[in-house]
């Protein structure tokens, strides 16, 4: 038995037809419509990817960010801007940077590309420090990213007044989710405030200031192997009797940046059975801002309490 066939109905091709263009039209206008939505999205640039981390947090589904340094295996103080980044920030619409010469690269391509309408935010200027600041690493300080947020919201609200109120929103959240860190680092404080800490660089420094801990590494070993020079045979000489004597509980050393020395420290520490915490200078894949900052306050208070290690966060 064929199959039943309905009948063409010519009288309806005139309403197919029109119908058929008529989804068309509302396809193709849904469709740019579409495409304007997402041509809208502010372009957002975090130099570091930390900062990155939290413009997204702030503009949500109204910013199309990116991170410039983000690789947690190489040293971003010798980072080289290729002209394809040159290209990407030049186009950026909103732009975080550190400052402090840990990013002069973008400032000049900033210059070369002047637009009136660009919103920069140097995080050093924020706290009004000058350029010879001797320690550059602003995120782990605790009052860093509040002020941050609000500088990132402040400008998304000048680039797109009509959701001024969902960046402020988005504020609100991202202060309250950095109370818990808050928390840990003053429960750190009153319980093991004064641990005695080693270090290779300054990487950690502020939050392990804000934590209590006493950093018995000379200042000018600290910034001789933050900027790649020779330290002094005597610093490094106290560096390796605060590890062989115990004189410290826990050796902090930069977890993207090692060398023989720094590589020396660590065999010493290890082999002395003092436990020891990775920092970065960038944020680890998979992480937040806010996670990660928990995470480095955990290690550290795993290795005072436990005497556990934690090279990498994981």
């Amino acid at each position: 038995m064929g199959t039943l066939r309905r009948r063409r109905n010519l009288s309806d091709l005139p309403y197919r037809t029109t119908l058929a263009w008529s989804l068309l039209g509302v396809a193709a206008i849904l469709g740019l419509g579409m495409a304007q939505a997402a041509q809208a999205k502010i372009r957002a640039i975090g130099v570091e990817n930390q900062y990155a981390n939290v413009i997204a947090q702030i503009g949500g589904q109204y910013v199309q960010v990116s991170a410039i340094v983000s690789n947690p295996n190489t040293d971003p103080h010798v980072f080289e801007a290729s002209p394809s980044v040159a290209m990407e920030v030049a186009k950026a619409q909103l732009i975080v940077r550190n400052g402090l010469g840990y990013d002069t690269w973008v400032k000049k391509i900033l210059t070369a590309d002047f637009k009136a309408q660009r919103q920069v935010i140097v995080v050093q200027d924020l706290f009004g420090l000058p350029e010879n600041t001797p320690n550059p690493h602003l995120w782990y300080k605790p009052g860093t990213m509040p002020k941050v947020a609000a500088a990132i919201a402040a400008a998304l609200g000048k680039l797109d007044a009509a959701h001024r109120r969902y960046f402020n929103t988005n504020l609100k959240k991202f202060d309250a989710s950095l109370k818990p860190w808050y928390a840990a680092i003053a429960a750190f404080k009153a319980k093991f405030g004064g641990t005695p800490v080693a270090v290779t660089e300054p990487v950690g420094d502020y939050m392990l200031e804000a934590t209590g801990c006493q950093i018995k590494t000379p200042w000018t070993l600290q910034a001789a192997i933050m900027n790649g020079t020779d330290p002094a045979p005597q610093d490094v000489s106290i560096q390796k009797r605060l590890l062989r004597l115990h004189l410290v509980k826990v050796f902090v050393y930069n977890q993207q940046v090692t060398d023989p020395l720094t590589a020396s420290f660590l065999h010493l520490a290890e082999k002395s059975h003092i436990p020891v915490v990775g920092v970065y200078e960038t944020m680890p894949s998979g992480y937040s801002y806010q996670r990660w900052m928990m995470a480095e306050v955990k290690a550290l208070r795993l290795a005072v309490t436990h005497g556990i290690s934690t090279t990498v966060l994981k």
